[in-house]
């Protein structure tokens, strides 16, 4: 350890908990340095306590429920754990400064940017309001923000998810801080525009000569971006070594895990000669919004073409991949294929036509084609068990099942899955979002459907439980021959997991192809881009996975 450091965390616990005998220690004796104009990484999955360390040097908990154990915290030889409140207020913002994960929830909704953007000016540096936002508007134009001066009043609502990240970053720099805390602040961003956020930190760091702590568990990301990088699991820090040197040689079984955990290829190739039947056939989707104006009489002054004269063809046993960034129309074109959003065109299921068909006619076929979403928890009932929550499709389409022969599918669907007996009395909050992910998979495969849609299915999930609910897809689908429609926006899972993929741009498709083809030789200039920014940040993946097997 170096107490000259910039920071300097020394056998820091944390633990929470009002009262001495119910506390819970969830951060374990940790010390790291940070070196003043540094790069460090703290990588580990949802609960490894990376976030609780970051708040903790800015001393952001409820001082009423934390509590420290042993260690302490110096930036710039202060100790900040024993530092009274006024003097950590003349701190955070000028000299530590904190980009947190999403930006929607950490903006105001009721002030326009540009308010928000001179608070810290006014406070710290103590500007007038003319030269705060003269300086707000530098900022604003540095950051990458288009025509700063009209998005200086804009309200946070008004910017795209890339732009209030950008407004965030701006407000961390207004005073110059000398380390800037970055919590996870690409994780809900496209692919592009990640890589966007990630050169504009890289630019920003550098011109202010800035420490920057990144707290992620991407470690894709890290490689391209950090100088050392400190792991932790459960509360503890594992391993922490030069980021070349830890990629390279990782030393601890649970860092070559993570490196292990990077989605390779999980398919086998698919024989479209051995299995010509077209489960679904879809020509000429289009599904259109109008856009009105006027306060009684609500005019149509435009269209969104979400999805626009669409062509689709999906084989039986095959998985479909659909990729593009946000907005692209991927999701919705999910939704009109299996009738869950009204839309015009032909679509033919198992040689039915489901576009003409009355909702009373449709209702029936619906056990065939079944849908798992992004977020397992808002998608299943709070108030009902596991056994409910998977039962409750057999009860409506298989009638003739009794309730002994219902459990008994239950209990077999459940081992499928990979989950166990005792959890069927049980409810969703009780589990982990690996495990309700598997429940909502669950859910949907003791209908024995012909399609799965998958939308997103494991965004919100850890590098390591992604891994292991994407072979649980394979699984199931050699076993019962499902088709799956695969939606993502991370190209490495719809590498790992797609026969053939789809490219989507603003509700059409751009390219599509075979899986590798379409990876090693994309013909369609966005389909380039897409492959660039994500091989610019993601490239060593594969490489590393590798590298993770052979430890």
């Amino acid at each position: 350890m170096n107490t000259s450091a910039l920071l300097h965390v020394e056998q820091l616990s944390i633990a929470f908990g009002r009262y001495a005998n119910n506390r819970s220690e969830v951060v374990h004796g940790i010390s790291f340095d940070i070196q003043a104009g540094e790069k460090l990484a703290l990588v580990g999955e949802s609960g490894s306590g990376k976030s609780v360390t970051a708040l903790s040097i800015l001393q952001l908990h409820d001082p009423q429920q934390v509590h420290y154990p042993t260690g302490k915290i110096l930036f710039e030889d202060k100790e900040l754990l024993s530092l009274p409140e006024p003097e950590l207020r003349r701190i955070r913002g000028k000299e530590i400064a904190m980009i947190f994960q999403e930006p929607m929830t950490s903006l105001n909704p009721v002030y326009p940017i540009g308010t928000q953007l001179i608070e810290p000016l006014l406070i710290h540096e103590n500007m007038s309001k003319a030269a705060a936002k003269t300086r707000a508007l530098e900022l604003l134009e540095l950051t990458g923000i288009p025509e700063p001066q009209r998005r200086f009043d804009a309200y946070p609502h008004m910017l795209s998810g890339g732009q209030r990240q950008r407004v965030m970053i701006a407000m961390a720099l207004a005073c110059h801080p000398k380390l800037l805390i970055a919590d996870e602040p690409t994780t809900a961003l496209d692919v592009t525009i990640q890589l966007q956020i990630l050169e504009l930190l890289e630019n920003m760091q550098r011109e202010f000569q800035m420490a920057v702590l990144l707290i992620t568990h991407d470690l894709n990301l890290v490689r391209r971006f950090a100088d050392r990088i400190c792991v932790m699991q459960k509360g503890y820090l594992v391993e922490q070594a030069p980021t070349a040197q830890l990629f390279e040689a990782p030393q601890h079984p649970y860092t070559q895990q993570l490196l292990n955990s990077q989605p390779t290829q999980l398919q086998t190739p698919f024989d479209y000669e051995a299995n010509p039947k077209v489960l679904l056939n879809a020509a000429g989707i289009n599904c259109h919004f109008p856009v009105k104006q006027g306060m009684f009489f609500k005019r149509q002054v435009a269209t969104i073409k979400a999805v626009n004269n669409v062509d689709l063809k999906l084989y039986a046993g095959e998985t479909l991949g659909i990729v593009g960034e946000s907005g692209s129309g991927k999701t919705t074109l999910g939704m009109c294929l299996l009738r869950l959003q009204t839309c015009s065109g032909m679509i033919e299921f198992d040689g039915t036509r489901l576009d003409n068909l009355p909702n009373r006619s449709l209702r029936p076929l619906r056990r065939n084609f079944q849908v798992v979403f992004q977020d397992p928890y808002s998608s299943l009932s709070p108030r009902m068990t596991i056994e409910q929550i998977i039962g409750e499709g057999l009860e409506i389409h298989f009638p003739e099942l009794n309730r002994q022969q219902r459990h008994e599918r239950i209990l077999k669907v459940l081992g499928e899955v990979g989950l166990e007996e005792s959890m069927l009395w049980r409810y969703p909050h009780e589990f982990s979002g690996g495990q309700r992910q598997r429940i909502a998979i669950a859910r949907v495969i003791i209908l024995e459907p012909q399609l799965i849609l998958l939308d997103e299915p494991t965004s919100a999930l850890d590098v390591s439980v992604q891994k292991q609910v994407l072979e649980l897809l394979i699984q199931l689908q050699h076993t019962h021959h499902i088709s799956y429609l695969f939606i993502s926006h991370d190209l490495k899972v719809i590498r790992a997991m797609s026969h053939r993929i789809i490219v989507m741009r603003n509700g059409q498709f751009v390219e599509q192809g075979e899986t590798e083809a379409l990876f090693t030789e994309p013909k369609h200039p966005y389909t380039q881009n897409l492959l660039q920014a994500s091989l610019l940040t993601q490239h060593a993946s594969y490489a590393a996975a590798q590298l993770g097997q052979s430890h």
